[in-house]
């Protein structure tokens, strides 16, 4: 297989009319040039005009290649399409906001970005600063005084350089802080006259190679030591493995850390793939909560190492409830770099032991070479037995059709929608999964479906999203973007047309209130008449298949998608599943 963001990648090309070279440059030139200068293969981005100096940079001065465009429809998708680039690649890559309305309408995307821990470079620009170029009317509503503002509670940086030269430090600033861990989103705002400020020559760029992140921190020797001895010692130690890389040799030490030590493993499903599934150490299906298999193991441990665990205070509140933990408790993470009181994904504060201030690929490899190997059972319990799929559209029948159908394939999944059981598929590469979108929005399933598409093309491997049909339709429109620039990826709408979820808080509501449970759907069915979402994924240039009504027709539904996509064609799928949850068996 080839590698994410290969040479044979390169999507369609929208190949621009050759310009003739000239002997003056502009300021946002100079951005461009900075930009490829970065190693940024793609800006995913919603045209604005204030932005239309950089955009022309791209196209006349750069042919629209290093970075190439990727146009989207909502700026939402922009973002996520970067998201998901980044969360296959472990990468950064661009997206460019028109004005302070085009950040507004992404802020969610940012959000989740943040949340996840996800690098993007978001690119913004602002109307003239000085009040005195500005056009009427138009740019002074499109103009704000802090524009960085709306977005700094859930950016690690922003700037708004008052320069070209400035704009290109502070380019090469956002992408090394963007790339360092904790990661995540920046935003870099382009005031429109610096972009169109004649500069004659091209003036000098900073050295990329002297602004990289930098290596990974590993902790010291004798925090590690400590850590190993408490593992080694341990009776019953589990090991939670959260946040981690796409390395494959990352997670072959992880496994090689669980089978040394003998340790059951739990993960959760809101985070990327970072245990094979289907190991005789995994305990249980990954969820966004704990089995209560998994609760009894982690309540029952004398040591637990957290590996950058998703809120492990909650996890562990999950296993102890609100007795004292009397696990020893490592932690491995550097998250707490990224705290401050803008928002709550801290979580709660666990109890910890001993501290490891790093990433998990760092981490693991020393504590793999420092453990001594146990021999005592692991005590993980069998698996439940799933139910059988019942005689109509239901997740597990689609989950047992994926199966079948995706035998002998690398598939990359991209989400999974509420309500799916983590039984219905392995995870057996650190790319089989990729995990949530962070926030917890809903919409940002198609863009980041079609982000990983697009850093997956030329690999061999499919990027295919499980999506909610409200997570769908408020995204949709990145499934033009995919048929346009020919990113193969398959949608699969688990359609219960509902916003269930909701439906179901609305009838636990009623009835701790002692109301009438059957008024639930009302404000929440997504009915009457009926979204033809096939039609939507045809009507932008993408294969429609459905609605799947008949759990006769699930399979062929999905080998018809999967022929399509394996041919580089887009293609979703409207599946009319049962409403209802399956997360147990």
């Amino acid at each position: 297989m080839n590698s994410p963001d290969s040479a044979s990648s390169l999507i369609v090309h929208d190949k621009p009319v050759e310009s003739r070279p000239g002997e003056n440059y502009w300021g946002s030139d100079a951005v461009a040039m900075m930009l490829r200068e970065l190693g940024i293969r793609y800006i995913a981005l919603v045209p604005g005009s204030s932005y239309r100096g950089l955009h022309d940079s791209i196209v006349n001065l750069l042919g629209n290649k290093a970075p190439q465009m990727v146009l989207c429809v909502h700026e939402e998708t922009a973002v996520a399409i970067a998201h998901g680039y980044a969360k296959v690649t472990d990468k950064i890559m661009a997206s460019g906001l028109h004005a302070n309305i085009g950040l507004m309408r992404a802020t969610m995307a940012i959000y989740n970005a943040w949340c996840d821990r996800a690098p993007v470079l978001v690119m913004g620009a602002t109307g003239p600063v000085d009040a005195t170029k500005r056009r009427p009317w138009i740019d002074w509503i499109h103009t704000s005084s802090d524009q960085g503002g709306i977005i700094r509670n859930f950016t690690k940086w922003d700037n708004q350089p008052g320069s070209p030269a400035a704009a290109v430090e502070s380019l090469a600033r956002a992408a090394q802080i963007a790339q360092t861990a904790p990661k995540g989103p920046v935003y870099v705002n382009l005031d429109v006259a610096m972009q169109e400020e004649k500069l004659g020559p091209l003036p000098d760029l900073p050295n990329p190679a002297r602004h990289v992140p930098p290596p990974a921190a590993t902790p010291s020797a004798a925090l590690v030591a400590e850590a190993a001895k408490l593992l080694s010692n341990a009776k019953r130690p589990v090991i939670l493995a959260g946040r981690s890389s796409r390395s494959l040799e990352a997670w072959n030490a992880r496994v090689a850390l669980a089978e040394k030590l003998n340790a059951p493993v739990c993960t959760n499903v809101e985070l990327a793939a970072a245990f094979p599934t289907d190991h005789r150490l995994h305990a249980a299906p990954p969820g966004a909560y704990l089995t209560d298999e998994a609760r009894a193991i982690v309540r029952e441990a004398d040591v637990v190492l957290s590996l950058d665990y998703l809120d492990l205070a909650g996890t562990l509140k999950q296993a102890f409830g609100d007795k004292p933990v009397s696990a020893k408790v490592i932690q491995v993470s550097c998250d707490q770099h990224n705290h401050r009181g803008g928002g709550a994904d801290h979580f709660g504060l666990p109890p910890i032991d001993v501290y490891l201030m790093c990433e998990t690929d760092a981490a693991v490899p020393l504590l793999l070479e420092a453990v001594s190997a146990r021999s005592a059972s692991a005590n993980v319990p069998a698996a439940p037995a799933l139910k059988p799929a019942p005689d109509a559209v239901s997740l597990r029948g689609v989950g047992l059709a994926l199966e079948e159908a995706t035998k002998g394939l690398e598939i990359c999944y991209t989400r999974f929608p509420l309500g799916w059981n983590g039984a219905y598929t392995h995870f057996r590469h650190p790319l089989d999964y990729i995990g949530h979108d962070g926030g917890a929005g809903v919409g940002s399933g198609p863009g980041m479906t079609v982000g990983a598409g697009l850093a997956l093309k030329g690999t061999g491997r499919i990027a295919v999203g499980l999506l909610g049909d409200g997570d769908f339709l408020m995204g949709n429109t990145a499934v033009w973007t995919a048929a346009h620039y020919q990113i193969p990826c398959l949608m699969i709408v688990c359609n219960n047309r509902s916003f269930y979820n909701d439906e179901r808080h609305q009838g636990n509501m009623a009835k701790n209130r002692g109301r009438p449970v059957e008024n639930r759907w009302i404000g929440q069915r997504i009915d009457d008449p009926p979204v033809d979402i096939a039609a939507m994924a045809r009507s932008q240039g993408a294969l429609g298949i459905g609605p799947v009504e008949k759990p006769e027709d699930i399979l062929p539904a999905i080998q018809q998608g999967l022929t399509a996509v394996r041919a580089g064609k887009p293609c979703v799928i409207d599946m009319h599943v049962l409403p209802g949850y399956d997360t147990r068996a």
